[in-house]
């Protein structure tokens, strides 16, 4: 018998007065045994108590089930002692695993931060990776070794976090769980400064029977720190320009696994509007296209019968009622049994290519909401993760500290013309990226993959290529960030890219009809104002002739030739009028705008000086409130509210003494003003007319005029990326409205328009 004792595991003694013999796992576990003495020297006091009662009932033939505790190990380890023959007691000791352990291993596996923590609040335990997100060591962590005062935690407006307010405090005090708390993390570098990690924290009470507080917390906490860092960005600049950001390139939705909405959706109402109750079970086909939704629908019935991949492209509402077009896939995710529990998919906006650095950053945002929701499902964590990798329309693949690819889903196959098999195993600069764009080799140690293995930092490069297996050159945009291990060392790298072919032809086409529409309008400019320019010498000369007839001859001919003389110097003035205009319009565009912050008040008081000869000739009235700058040219601005409110004096009702009046208002990153008459009016079907250049509604006898001026006033608005456009009720007045830009604003990083 003793033979096989002796290849057990698991401690066994034979117990007598002294020992009497051990096998090897017990001399490993419990140390040699005393040279003389009794075997109570192997054990603490209180297991050496219980087991020397426990060998006294098993020395009277009863076996015997004990737990003790033993240095080394969190639970508890069952002792049995049985009779072995006179005198002598057979002890066998079996070690078991604290759930705490497992707990903390798969916790590790996750690169999850875990703490365990006392009523009191004192550090009971700390995981690897928890040590490593916090950047304190567990004995730092209980008190034994003094940690840097500069250490903290804030909140994510940067104020200090008070320790009461702390998810672990808050759920030791309240006894309810405190889900999904982001906390900031200030770790001092021994180099100087600070590194600030953003925590999404999860703190869960445990509860003793019977008794109401918390005995002690359980604290779990993932770095979000890329994911907080977006946001911010995010935040930013919805306050900024104070409207809704543009949609991500992907939606992402789960059904039921009967193919409905259920839930919080929050990508799908964000984008459609859509409560939740208009978009339960299948009321999110009330956001598609009339014309759209049986095919969508049937295509969805079919996939959710059959469980095959759902793939169709329908035209979606966006919630200011634009329909834009957007290709769906999605996926069943199965139950160990192989049913469906339920289904995932995405929504790609096909109006826009997104770069894949804004992809990434909602795919992973994404990703950390399934991770915080299910954090009790962590087997399928990894399935859910696995089908939305192979859903994503973008290359994925990962690698190795060596290169070595580890994982690709099969867009990268497709992308690049390999298998899945293939790229797997390959190293990938050799494989894909050994070339430049030109035809230069690539060396290993220039290429930001490699680099990002090196020194583990997230590079985005774009006008690279990845190589195909034809040998063909892929243009690609691509993100390559860095994994860590629990200690931080990079283990190896995450790469997502995109073929940009498309958007290089469409970027390029693009340029190439910018620049010939520049050219064009530069050429258009040049020939008014050398056209009109040049007009004005011959012009000069008939008029002077003309005047010089009309002195020598004015009564000397037959009253017929004083009449046609009165004609030729009319037509002369009026020409001329017209080539003044011309070129007032070609010099609108030839002008160095040179923009400047501008008083409106100012521009206004200007304008009021170069028609006040008008205001008193027909008692008019003009008025303006207008307290805001803007950014433009002080002089064509001038110009421009001379003609509208010129123009609102000029078109006055006949017996009506004009009244002009000028407001203002801020409007997001613009001001919108309005120039209001109480003219004849103009009639709906030349609202667009008016500003078309030599565009006259009324007859020069009635009201003077080249019919230029409005297509002056629209050149200028134009010129300083404003708009501007007219309602007006015939025998009412008319009121113009145009947009004008605010002053940039300055930021510690120079003046941003």
């Amino acid at each position: 018998m003793l033979p096989l004792l002796t290849a057990l595991p698991d401690p066994v003694l034979l117990l007598g007065e002294e020992v009497t013999w051990l096998n090897a796992a017990a001399r490993e576990r419990l140390g040699e045994p005393p040279a003389a003495g009794a075997w109570q020297a192997l054990f603490p006091p209180e297991p050496a108590r219980l087991l020397t009662l426990a060998q006294a009932r098993a020395a009277a033939g009863e076996t015997v089930r004990e737990s003790v505790t033993l240095p080394g190990s969190r639970a508890p380890v069952l002792a049995t002692l049985t009779p072995a023959g006179p005198g002598q007691v057979l002890l066998h000791l079996r070690d078991t695993r604290h759930p705490l352990e497992v707990a903390e291993e798969l916790i590790d596996g996750l690169g999850l931060g875990m703490l365990v923590q006392a009523a009191d609040g004192r550090v009971l335990s700390a995981n690897v990776a928890g040590q490593g997100l916090l950047g304190l060591s567990l004995a730092q962590m209980t008190g034994q070794v003094p940690a840097d005062t500069r250490w903290r935690v804030i909140r994510p407006d940067g104020q200090p976090f008070a320790p009461e307010a702390l998810p672990m405090f808050r759920a030791l005090e309240t006894g309810e769980v405190q889900r999904n708390v982001l906390a900031g993390v200030v770790i001092p570098r021994e180099e100087g400064g600070e590194e600030t990690r953003w925590m999404n924290v999860t703190a869960l009470p445990r509860h003793a029977p019977g008794v109401v507080r918390p005995k002690q917390v359980t604290t779990v906490f993932a770095d979000v720190t890329e994911e907080q860092r977006l946001r911010q960005q995010m935040q930013f600049s919805e306050e900024r320009y104070r409207s809704l950001v543009e949609a991500t390139s992907q939606i992402v939705w789960v059904t039921t696994a009967e193919g409905e909405l259920l839930g919080e959706q929050p990508t799908w109402s964000a984008f459609t509007g859509q409560t939740e109750a208009e978009y339960r079970g299948s009321g999110w086909v009330e956001a598609l296209h009339p014309d759209d939704r049986a095919g969508a629908l049937a295509a969805w019935q079919q996939a959710v019968q059959s469980r095959i991949p759902y793939q169709t492209e329908y035209r979606l509402r966006r919630a200011d009622g634009v329909y834009v077009p957007m290709q769906a896939r999605g996926v069943a995710v199965t139950n160990p049994d192989g049913s469906v529990r339920e289904w995932v998919g995405v929504n790609e906006d096909l109006s826009a290519v997104k770069a894949a650095e804004d992809h990434l950053r909602a795919l992973n945002a994404t990703l950390e909401e399934r991770v915080a929701a299910r954090t009790q499902e962590l087997a399928d964590l990894t399935r859910f993760s696995t089908l939305l990798l192979n859903a994503a329309g973008e290359g994925i693949f990962g690698l190795d500290a060596s290169g070595r690819t580890t994982f690709a889903n099969p867009a990268a196959a497709h992308i690049l013309g390999y298998s899945v098999e293939r790229l797997i195993g390959s190293l990938q600069h050799e494989l894909i990226h050994h070339h430049h764009p030109d035809g230069r080799p690539y060396p290993v140690e220039a290429c930001p993959i490699y680099q990002t293995l090196q020194d583990g930092q997230v590079r985005r490069r774009e006008g690279e290529v990845f190589w195909h297996a034809r040998g063909e050159p892929v243009p690609v945009a691509y993100v390559v960030s860095p994994t860590h291990g629990p200690g931080g060392e990079v283990t190896g790298a995450v790469v997502m890219f995109q073929d940009v072919t498309e958007r290089q032809r469409a970027q390029a086409a693009l340029e190439e009809a910018i620049t010939n529409l520049q050219r064009s309008n530069a050429e258009l400019e040049q020939f008014a104002y050398v056209a009109s320019h040049d007009l004005q010498e011959p012009l000069r000369t008939v008029g002077s002739y003309a005047e010089l007839l009309a002195r020598r001859y004015q009564g000397q001919l037959d009253p017929r030739a004083d009449q046609y003389l009165a004609f030729m110097q009319d037509a002369v003035e009026r020409m001329r009028s017209l080539i003044q205009d011309l070129l007032g319009f070609a010099r609108v565009g030839r002008m160095d705008t040179g923009l400047q912050p501008v008083q409106l008040e100012d521009v206004l008081r200007q304008a009021a000086q170069n028609v006040q000869g008008t205001l008193e000739a027909t008692g008019a009235t003009l008025s303006w409130d207008t307290p805001q700058t803007v950014w433009g040219h002080p002089g064509l601005l001038v110009q421009l509210f001379t003609n509208l409110i010129g123009n609102g004096l000029k078109f006055a009702r006949a017996g009506v003494p004009p009244e002009v009046h000028v407001t203002a208002h801020q409007e997001g990153q613009q001001v919108r003003i309005k120039v209001q008459d109480n003219g004849i009016g103009i009639a709906p079907e030349y609202h667009e007319r008016v500003f078309a250049i030599f565009q006259r509604l009324n007859r020069r006898e009635a009201y003077p005029g080249n019919g230029i001026g409005l297509a002056i006033c629209r050149k200028i608005v134009e010129q300083h990326g404003g708009s501007i456009s007219l309602t007006s009720v015939p025998g009412e007045g008319t009121t113009f409205h145009l947009t004008l830009p605010l002053p940039p604003v300055p930021s510690r990083f120079g003046t941003t328009p």
